[in-house]
C-alpha cells in the first residue's frame, strides 16, 4: 500500500501522485488495466481473489490486471500485470479500449487489453487463491452463483464481444 500512484483527472491528466494507501482511503480517480485472458480454445481466463486485496477481497474476477504504477504507461502495467498475476511473458496484448468505473470504493480510468495464453500458467498465490479457463457456459454461472468483480463485469459486458485477440 506505500507504491504511488498517479491520481488524475476526467481527461486523464495526472493531478499529484500519493500512495495506494491515500488514494484508496479518499477514493481518489486513478488509472488501471484490466486484460481479458483467453487461450487458443477461446475459453476465458477466471479467478478468485485473496481475501488480502485491498478492493473486493475473494471475489471471483474474469479480468487480470491492477492498478497502474505512477509514471507507468498503460501498455507496459498490462505487462507486468500478467506476468506478476499468471506468469506470462511477451504475450501479444491487443488494446480494446478505455474504461471508466466508479463506485463507493473506487473510482478507476482504465484500458482494457486481450492476451491469448499459450503455455502453462503460474498463479501469483498472494493475488489469486485459484483460477482456471472456463468455457462461456462456465463464465456465465460463475457470474450468476458468486460474487464477482463489478468492474470486470463490466469490461466483460463492454468488450466481450471483441476476444478474438484482433
Amino acid at each position: 500500500m506505500t507504491e504511488l500512484v498517479d491520481v488524475v483527472d476526467a481527461e486523464d491528466r495526472v493531478l499529484c501522485r500519493l500512495t495506494r494507501a491515500k488514494m484508496r482511503r479518499d477514493n481518489l480517480l486513478h488509472r488501471a488495466v484490466y486484460i481479458l485472458v483467453r487461450n487458443t480454445r477461446g475459453e476465458l481466463f477466471v479467478h478468485r481473489r485473496t481475501e488480502s486485496k485491498d478492493i473486493h477481497p475473494g471475489h471471483w474476477d474474469v479480468t487480470i490486471g491492477g492498478v497502474v504504477a505512477a509514471g507507468e504507461e498503460y501498455a507496459a502495467a498490462a505487462e507486468r500485470e500478467l506476468h506478476e498475476e499468471i506468469g506470462i511473458r511477451a504475450a501479444a496484448l491487443h488494446l480494446l479500449g478505455p474504461l471508466r468505473y466508479e463506485d463507493a470504493c473506487t473510482r478507476i480510468l482504465g484500458r482494457v487489453f486481450a492476451a491469448t495464453a499459450t503455455g502453462p500458467l503460474r498463479l501469483q498465490t498472494e493475488e489469486i487463491v485459484e483460477g482456471r479457463f472456463m468455457a462461456a457456459a462456465e463464465v456465465d454461472r460463475v457470474i450468476a452463483e458468486r460474487p464477482c468483480c463489478p468492474d470486470g463485469l463490466l469490461v466483460l459486458r463492454t468488450y466481450g464481444g471483441t476476444l478474438t485477440g484482433g
